[in-house]
Protein backbone atom coordinates (compact mmCIF):
# COMPACT_ATOMS: atom_id res chain seq x y z
CA UNK A 1 0.00 0.00 0.00
CA UNK A 2 1.33 3.05 -0.96
CA UNK A 3 1.91 6.02 2.04
CA UNK A 4 2.79 3.55 4.30
CA UNK A 5 6.52 2.74 6.03
CA UNK A 6 7.06 -0.23 8.57
CA UNK A 7 3.55 0.21 9.94
CA UNK A 8 3.46 4.36 10.10
CA UNK A 9 1.79 6.69 7.55
CA UNK A 10 3.20 8.68 5.50
CA UNK A 11 1.48 11.25 3.21
CA UNK A 12 2.61 10.42 -0.44
CA UNK A 13 3.73 14.08 -1.05
CA UNK A 14 6.11 13.62 1.85
CA UNK A 15 7.58 10.08 1.01
CA UNK A 16 10.96 9.98 0.69
CA UNK A 17 12.13 13.16 2.01
CA UNK A 18 11.29 12.70 6.24
CA UNK A 19 10.62 9.78 8.43
CA UNK A 20 7.79 8.99 10.02
CA UNK A 21 8.36 9.84 13.64
CA UNK A 22 9.44 13.37 12.13
CA UNK A 23 5.92 13.75 10.41
CA UNK A 24 4.70 12.57 13.86
CA UNK A 25 6.64 15.14 15.87
CA UNK A 26 8.05 12.29 17.63
CA UNK A 27 11.84 11.33 18.64
CA UNK A 28 12.88 7.87 17.54
CA UNK A 29 13.54 7.16 21.26
CA UNK A 30 10.13 7.86 22.35
CA UNK A 31 9.34 9.08 25.95
CA UNK A 32 13.30 8.81 26.55
CA UNK A 33 13.91 11.63 25.03
CA UNK A 34 11.39 14.24 26.11
CA UNK A 35 14.04 16.22 27.68
CA UNK A 36 16.81 15.38 24.82
CA UNK A 37 16.78 19.36 23.79
CA UNK A 38 18.11 20.09 27.53
CA UNK A 39 20.94 17.42 27.10
CA UNK A 40 18.95 14.84 29.21
CA UNK A 41 18.58 11.14 28.24
CA UNK A 42 16.05 8.52 30.16
CA UNK A 43 18.73 5.41 30.94
CA UNK A 44 18.36 2.47 32.46
CA UNK A 45 21.00 2.62 35.53
CA UNK A 46 22.41 0.15 38.12
CA UNK A 47 23.08 1.23 41.31
CA UNK A 48 26.68 0.12 40.87
CA UNK A 49 27.55 -0.19 45.57
CA UNK A 50 25.07 0.17 48.35
CA UNK A 51 23.95 3.57 48.98
CA UNK A 52 21.99 5.19 52.39
CA UNK A 53 19.25 7.18 50.90
CA UNK A 54 19.03 10.37 53.07
CA UNK A 55 15.48 11.21 52.23
CA UNK A 56 14.32 9.06 54.05
CA UNK A 57 12.52 9.10 57.69
CA UNK A 58 14.24 6.20 58.98
CA UNK A 59 17.80 4.65 57.49
CA UNK A 60 17.28 3.12 54.33
CA UNK A 61 19.85 1.27 52.11
CA UNK A 62 19.36 1.20 48.38
CA UNK A 63 21.31 -2.36 47.44
CA UNK A 64 23.67 -3.17 45.18
CA UNK A 65 22.29 -3.82 41.51
CA UNK A 66 18.95 -2.32 41.93
CA UNK A 67 17.61 -0.47 38.71
CA UNK A 68 16.47 3.04 37.98
CA UNK A 69 15.37 4.99 35.45
CA UNK A 70 17.87 7.71 35.51
CA UNK A 71 18.39 11.18 33.50
CA UNK A 72 22.00 10.83 32.11
CA UNK A 73 23.53 14.28 31.26
CA UNK A 74 27.04 15.33 30.43
CA UNK A 75 28.43 17.72 33.44
CA UNK A 76 32.08 18.11 33.00
CA UNK A 77 35.47 16.72 31.15
CA UNK A 78 38.15 14.91 32.99
CA UNK A 79 40.61 15.66 29.94
CA UNK A 80 39.19 14.12 26.56
CA UNK A 81 36.83 11.58 29.22
CA UNK A 82 33.24 12.82 29.57
CA UNK A 83 32.06 12.94 33.13
CA UNK A 84 28.12 12.02 33.25
CA UNK A 85 25.24 12.56 35.98
CA UNK A 86 22.78 9.85 36.81
CA UNK A 87 19.88 11.81 38.55
CA UNK A 88 17.18 9.23 39.50
CA UNK A 89 14.01 9.46 42.53
CA UNK A 90 13.88 6.54 45.15
CA UNK A 91 10.27 5.28 44.55
CA UNK A 92 10.42 4.74 48.61
CA UNK A 93 10.34 8.62 49.86
CA UNK A 94 10.37 10.12 46.77
CA UNK A 95 13.92 11.75 46.95
CA UNK A 96 16.55 12.60 44.15
CA UNK A 97 19.96 10.65 44.31
CA UNK A 98 22.60 11.78 41.85
CA UNK A 99 25.47 9.50 40.91
CA UNK A 100 28.62 11.04 39.06
CA UNK A 101 31.23 8.95 37.17
CA UNK A 102 34.83 9.59 38.20
CA UNK A 103 37.04 8.87 35.22
CA UNK A 104 40.25 9.70 37.00
CA UNK A 105 39.36 6.63 39.39
CA UNK A 106 37.06 4.82 37.51
CA UNK A 107 34.74 4.40 40.03
CA UNK A 108 31.55 6.39 41.12
CA UNK A 109 30.52 9.10 42.97
CA UNK A 110 27.56 9.97 45.01
CA UNK A 111 27.18 13.57 44.87
CA UNK A 112 23.61 14.24 46.56
CA UNK A 113 20.80 12.59 47.93
CA UNK A 114 22.48 9.52 49.38
CA UNK A 115 25.85 8.23 50.91
CA UNK A 116 27.72 5.11 50.04
CA UNK A 117 27.82 2.32 52.12
CA UNK A 118 31.44 2.14 54.12
CA UNK A 119 32.37 -1.61 54.32
CA UNK A 120 36.17 -0.62 55.77
CA UNK A 121 37.78 -1.73 52.20
CA UNK A 122 39.32 1.77 51.81
CA UNK A 123 40.60 2.04 55.09
CA UNK A 124 44.23 1.33 55.56
CA UNK A 125 45.05 -1.35 57.28
CA UNK A 126 47.40 -2.10 60.35
CA UNK A 127 50.30 -3.68 58.85
CA UNK A 128 50.36 -1.09 56.16
CA UNK A 129 52.01 1.94 54.75
CA UNK A 130 53.64 2.20 57.69
CA UNK A 131 50.79 1.80 60.10
CA UNK A 132 52.00 -0.04 63.48
CA UNK A 133 50.19 -2.87 64.74
CA UNK A 134 48.27 -2.66 68.41
CA UNK A 135 47.26 -4.65 70.70
CA UNK A 136 44.26 -4.96 72.28
CA UNK A 137 45.11 -3.10 75.37
CA UNK A 138 46.94 0.18 73.71
CA UNK A 139 43.98 -0.08 70.91
CA UNK A 140 41.89 0.51 74.40
CA UNK A 141 44.03 3.06 75.55
CA UNK A 142 43.97 5.37 72.55
CA UNK A 143 40.14 4.93 72.09
CA UNK A 144 39.77 6.26 75.63
CA UNK A 145 42.52 8.94 75.59
CA UNK A 146 41.74 11.86 73.58
CA UNK A 147 45.43 13.68 73.59
CA UNK A 148 46.80 10.68 71.92
CA UNK A 149 44.41 10.95 68.96
CA UNK A 150 45.59 14.69 69.23
CA UNK A 151 49.33 13.41 69.47
CA UNK A 152 48.97 10.94 66.37
CA UNK A 153 47.84 14.12 64.20
CA UNK A 154 50.28 16.29 65.06
CA UNK A 155 52.73 13.77 64.41
CA UNK A 156 50.85 12.88 61.48
CA UNK A 157 51.37 16.54 60.26
CA UNK A 158 55.07 16.88 61.33
CA UNK A 159 55.64 13.54 59.04
CA UNK A 160 53.59 15.16 56.10
CA UNK A 161 55.73 18.64 56.13
CA UNK A 162 59.15 16.50 55.94
CA UNK A 163 58.07 14.16 53.55
CA UNK A 164 56.67 17.28 51.24
CA UNK A 165 60.05 18.67 51.83
CA UNK A 166 61.56 16.04 50.26
CA UNK A 167 59.21 15.68 47.31
CA UNK A 168 60.14 19.37 46.66
CA UNK A 169 63.96 18.49 46.55
CA UNK A 170 63.60 16.09 44.56
CA UNK A 171 61.32 18.03 42.09
CA UNK A 172 64.52 20.96 42.47
CA UNK A 173 66.96 18.12 41.06
CA UNK A 174 64.91 16.67 38.59
CA UNK A 175 64.26 20.18 36.92
CA UNK A 176 67.80 20.79 36.98
CA UNK A 177 69.18 17.69 35.52
CA UNK A 178 66.48 17.91 32.75
CA UNK A 179 65.57 21.55 32.12
CA UNK A 180 67.29 21.02 29.05
CA UNK A 181 67.26 17.69 27.59
CA UNK A 182 69.54 18.30 24.63
CA UNK A 183 72.36 18.96 27.04
CA UNK A 184 71.28 16.26 28.94
CA UNK A 185 71.27 13.22 26.52
CA UNK A 186 74.54 15.02 24.98
CA UNK A 187 76.40 14.73 28.60
CA UNK A 188 75.02 10.86 28.34
CA UNK A 189 76.29 10.07 24.96
CA UNK A 190 79.79 11.68 25.37
CA UNK A 191 79.99 9.31 28.69
CA UNK A 192 78.82 6.41 26.26
CA UNK A 193 81.29 7.25 23.74
CA UNK A 194 84.19 7.59 26.43
CA UNK A 195 83.64 3.58 28.25
CA UNK A 196 82.93 2.30 24.53
CA UNK A 197 86.55 3.47 23.50
CA UNK A 198 87.82 2.02 26.72
CA UNK A 199 85.90 -0.97 25.80
CA UNK A 200 87.20 -1.73 22.77
CA UNK A 201 90.93 -1.40 23.59
CA UNK A 202 90.46 -4.14 26.26
CA UNK A 203 88.39 -6.30 23.76
CA UNK A 204 91.40 -5.76 21.02
CA UNK A 205 93.85 -6.66 23.84
CA UNK A 206 91.82 -9.51 24.82
CA UNK A 207 91.41 -10.89 21.03
CA UNK A 208 95.12 -10.34 20.32
CA UNK A 209 96.15 -12.71 23.92
CA UNK A 210 93.96 -15.37 22.68
CA UNK A 211 95.63 -15.54 20.05
CA UNK A 212 99.17 -15.33 20.59
CA UNK A 213 98.39 -18.13 23.50
CA UNK A 214 96.07 -20.16 21.33
CA UNK A 215 93.04 -19.86 23.83
CA UNK A 216 89.91 -20.78 23.08
CA UNK A 217 87.76 -19.28 25.99
CA UNK A 218 86.79 -15.50 26.76
CA UNK A 219 89.00 -13.82 29.07
CA UNK A 220 87.59 -11.71 31.67
CA UNK A 221 88.33 -7.97 32.03
CA UNK A 222 91.28 -7.29 34.72
CA UNK A 223 90.92 -5.56 37.83
CA UNK A 224 92.96 -4.45 40.93
CA UNK A 225 92.34 -7.50 43.01
CA UNK A 226 93.59 -9.94 40.24
CA UNK A 227 96.61 -7.59 40.19
CA UNK A 228 97.36 -7.67 43.69
CA UNK A 229 96.99 -11.25 43.69
CA UNK A 230 99.44 -11.81 40.96
CA UNK A 231 102.11 -10.10 42.66
CA UNK A 232 101.84 -12.31 45.65
CA UNK A 233 102.62 -15.29 43.55
CA UNK A 234 106.17 -17.05 43.55
CA UNK A 235 106.75 -19.60 41.04
CA UNK A 236 108.98 -22.23 42.72
CA UNK A 237 109.03 -20.64 46.55
CA UNK A 238 111.01 -22.63 48.67
CA UNK A 239 111.46 -21.38 52.20
CA UNK A 240 115.07 -21.67 53.66
CA UNK A 241 114.68 -24.83 55.47
CA UNK A 242 113.47 -26.66 52.22
CA UNK A 243 116.40 -26.06 50.05
CA UNK A 244 118.78 -28.60 49.52
CA UNK A 245 122.08 -27.17 50.21
CA UNK A 246 123.70 -29.55 47.66
CA UNK A 247 121.45 -28.68 44.85
CA UNK A 248 121.89 -24.95 45.42
CA UNK A 249 125.52 -25.59 45.14
CA UNK A 250 124.90 -27.34 41.85
CA UNK A 251 122.76 -25.01 40.62
CA UNK A 252 124.30 -22.00 41.28
CA UNK A 253 127.89 -23.09 39.79
CA UNK A 254 127.72 -21.11 35.74
CA UNK A 255 127.57 -23.14 32.85
CA UNK A 256 130.98 -22.33 31.64
CA UNK A 257 134.30 -22.06 33.68
CA UNK A 258 135.70 -18.88 34.05
CA UNK A 259 139.43 -17.96 33.38
CA UNK A 260 141.48 -18.85 35.51
CA UNK A 261 143.21 -15.41 35.74
CA UNK A 262 140.09 -14.09 36.93
CA UNK A 263 139.97 -16.84 39.75
CA UNK A 264 143.31 -16.46 40.66
CA UNK A 265 144.47 -13.88 43.42
CA UNK A 266 147.98 -12.45 44.00
CA UNK A 267 149.07 -14.33 46.99
CA UNK A 268 150.71 -12.08 50.02
CA UNK A 269 152.69 -13.05 52.35
CA UNK A 270 151.91 -11.80 55.02
CA UNK A 271 148.92 -9.13 54.86
CA UNK A 272 148.46 -6.35 57.10
CA UNK A 273 145.46 -6.13 59.65
CA UNK A 274 143.36 -3.52 57.54
CA UNK A 275 144.29 -5.63 54.12
CA UNK A 276 143.11 -8.47 56.30
CA UNK A 277 139.70 -6.39 57.44
CA UNK A 278 138.84 -5.81 54.20
CA UNK A 279 139.47 -9.08 52.47
CA UNK A 280 137.08 -10.03 55.09
CA UNK A 281 134.41 -7.91 54.12
CA UNK A 282 134.99 -8.16 50.47
CA UNK A 283 134.52 -11.96 51.41
CA UNK A 284 131.15 -11.07 53.21
CA UNK A 285 129.96 -8.83 50.05
CA UNK A 286 130.57 -11.64 48.07
CA UNK A 287 129.43 -14.35 49.94
CA UNK A 288 125.84 -12.49 50.04
CA UNK A 289 126.20 -11.31 46.65
CA UNK A 290 126.34 -15.25 46.02
CA UNK A 291 123.62 -16.17 48.39
CA UNK A 292 121.19 -13.54 47.04
CA UNK A 293 121.96 -14.65 43.18
CA UNK A 294 121.29 -18.54 44.27
CA UNK A 295 117.46 -17.48 46.00
CA UNK A 296 116.53 -15.36 43.22
CA UNK A 297 117.51 -18.29 40.65
CA UNK A 298 115.68 -21.01 42.94
CA UNK A 299 112.99 -18.91 43.49
CA UNK A 300 112.38 -17.65 39.43
CA UNK A 301 113.27 -21.13 37.86
CA UNK A 302 110.13 -23.72 38.91
CA UNK A 303 111.88 -26.47 37.72
CA UNK A 304 113.86 -26.33 41.19
CA UNK A 305 110.83 -26.51 42.85
CA UNK A 306 111.84 -30.33 44.60
CA UNK A 307 109.77 -29.61 47.78
CA UNK A 308 110.04 -30.44 51.12
CA UNK A 309 113.61 -32.34 51.54
CA UNK A 310 112.15 -34.92 54.34
CA UNK A 311 109.85 -36.12 52.24
CA UNK A 312 113.00 -36.44 49.17
CA UNK A 313 115.48 -39.43 49.03
CA UNK A 314 118.28 -39.16 46.81
CA UNK A 315 119.95 -42.13 45.05
CA UNK A 316 123.77 -42.04 44.50
CA UNK A 317 124.96 -41.64 40.82
CA UNK A 318 128.25 -44.23 40.19
CA UNK A 319 130.97 -42.02 38.91
CA UNK A 320 130.03 -39.21 41.32
CA UNK A 321 132.21 -38.91 43.94
CA UNK A 322 130.33 -36.46 47.14
CA UNK A 323 132.53 -34.28 49.00
CA UNK A 324 132.62 -35.55 52.63
CA UNK A 325 130.98 -33.32 55.25
CA UNK A 326 131.68 -32.69 58.91
CA UNK A 327 127.66 -33.94 59.75
CA UNK A 328 128.01 -37.04 61.14
CA UNK A 329 124.43 -38.46 60.14
CA UNK A 330 124.29 -36.89 56.74
CA UNK A 331 128.07 -39.47 56.57
CA UNK A 332 125.94 -42.17 57.55
CA UNK A 333 123.57 -41.77 55.46
CA UNK A 334 125.52 -41.86 52.52
CA UNK A 335 127.73 -44.81 53.50
CA UNK A 336 124.24 -46.74 53.78
CA UNK A 337 123.37 -45.51 50.58
CA UNK A 338 126.80 -46.48 48.91
CA UNK A 339 126.36 -50.30 50.27
CA UNK A 340 122.67 -50.48 48.64
CA UNK A 341 124.32 -49.13 45.36
CA UNK A 342 127.11 -52.03 45.30
CA UNK A 343 124.48 -55.08 46.39
CA UNK A 344 123.04 -53.63 42.90
CA UNK A 345 125.89 -53.28 40.89
CA UNK A 346 126.57 -56.93 42.27
CA UNK A 347 123.03 -58.08 41.37
CA UNK A 348 122.95 -56.84 37.73
CA UNK A 349 126.40 -58.03 37.14
CA UNK A 350 125.52 -61.61 38.12
CA UNK A 351 122.12 -61.20 35.83
CA UNK A 352 124.32 -60.40 33.13
CA UNK A 353 126.29 -63.50 33.32
CA UNK A 354 123.08 -65.73 33.46
CA UNK A 355 121.43 -64.45 30.05
CA UNK A 356 123.23 -65.74 27.00
CA UNK A 357 125.15 -63.06 25.09
CA UNK A 358 122.85 -61.85 21.80
CA UNK A 359 123.83 -62.77 18.43
CA UNK A 360 125.55 -60.22 16.04
CA UNK A 361 123.78 -58.41 13.91
CA UNK A 362 124.26 -55.13 11.34
CA UNK A 363 122.24 -53.51 13.15
CA UNK A 364 122.20 -51.84 16.80
CA UNK A 365 118.58 -52.94 17.20
CA UNK A 366 116.22 -56.13 17.18
CA UNK A 367 114.77 -57.11 13.74
CA UNK A 368 110.79 -57.80 13.37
Amino acid sequence: MQGFNMGRYVPPELEGTMSANKVAGKHALGKRANKIKEGILTVRFEMPYAVWCNHCPKPTIIGQGVRFNAEKKKVGNYYSTPIWSFRMKHPACGGWIEIHTDPKNTAYVVKEGGKARDTGEDRVREGEDGVPILSAEERERRRQDAFAVLEDKKQDKIQEKEQGKRIIELQEIRDQHWDDPYEANKRLRRTFRAERKVREKEHDYAEKLRDRMGLDVELMPENDEDRRHAILIDFGGLADEDVDVETMRVTSRPLFQQDKQDEATPVKAKPSHKARAAAEIERRKKALQQEVRDNSRAAADPFLSFGNTESRTFRAITGIKRKAESNTSEQQTRAEEKQQDDAEKNETKSLEKAQPKPALSLVAYDSD
